[in-house]
């Protein structure tokens, strides 16, 4: 059965045999797959209002570009690109989750009331604890070595599942330790950070490892469009990875996946109903 994951003033419980679809809008000129596509304030709500129509179950609003070789940009033009998108989208009864690695672009977001903190560095920073205890928020802690710029020359592993577990063991505990409740922290071994195409196919096949390793966190992925899809099948080299991505999230869903990131919420929606209506399973 696919967990549940608290969030400020809710929880946010899988419908429909699947888990939870959270709808990607990237307020940014250079994310790697729709950058550019969504980063002015009309444009970025828009997107999130047809991500909402198709069936996403919360929104993740981002300002920083986090592809490989990404450069990062300063704490104030974050803060500009993603504060009035998360402001207006809750005002409308959005749940939204802020996709920063910054504490003062999470506190930002959360007093504009952002429902959870989406942090690709594992939530290391204690600041970032301290705020998801004031605020009663949700959080998920992504696996990433390094940074933008630098991991993909740290994708070296002897055992990259394991080695994983041990990070994502490290953001649970401290969450224990900060005295927060499990249900609100979703753990992510962070696809396509810092590892290469066979990492990345170990850790989704993993989902079922992971959920029984930690029992009381929701699991969470991201693999939606992104660039180790297109070399999984060698008929289709100029794929622009909707297929596969489609392909991934009903692994991901059957292996256990309580909750999946993409960008492509009615594509998706579409395959998990097909999947289910042909007799497909999930754990």
């Amino acid at each position: 059965m696919s967990r549940s994951w608290r969030l400020r003033d809710r929880v946010m419980r899988p419908r429909d045999g699947f888990g939870l679809v959270v709808g990607i809008v990237n307020v940014t000129p250079d994310s790697f797959f729709d950058g550019g596509q969504h980063s002015t304030l009309e444009s970025a709500l828009a997107h999130g209002r047809t991500l909402l129509s198709e069936g996403a179950d919360l929104l993740d609003v981002g300002g920083e570009s986090t592809r490989p070789g990404a450069s990062p940009v300063s704490v104030q033009e974050e803060i500009s690109r993603t504060i009035p998108v998360v402001n207006c989208l809750v005002s409308e009864g959005a749940i939204v989750s802020i996709d920063t690695r910054r504490r003062e672009v999470a506190e930002a977001a959360l007093q504009a009331g952002a429902h959870a903190i989406n942090d690709v560095s594992g939530l290391q920073d204690p600041n970032m604890l301290a705020l998801c205890r004031r605020f009663g928020a949700g959080a998920c802690a992504m696996h990433m070595r390094g940074d933008p710029r630098s991991m993909q020359g740290h994708a070296e592993y002897l055992d990259v599942a394991e080695e994983i577990g041990q990070f994502l063991s490290g953001a649970s505990r401290r969450w224990a330790e900060a005295g927060l409740p499990d249900d609100a922290l979703a753990l992510d071994p962070g696809i396509g950070f810092g590892k290469r195409l066979e990492h990345n196919q170990t850790l989704v096949a993993a989902t079922a490892q992971f959920r029984e390793r930690f029992p009381n966190h929701p699991w969470y992925l991201g693999l939606s469009r992104k660039s180790w899809i297109a070399k999984l099948s060698q008929t289709l080299p100029e794929s622009d990875r909707l297929p596969g991505s489609l392909g991934g999230a009903l692994a991901a869903f059957s292996l256990g996946c309580d909750i999946l990131r993409v960008h492509d919420v009615a594509a998706t929606r579409e395959a998990m109903d097909a999947y289910l209506s042909m007799g497909g399973r999930t754990p």
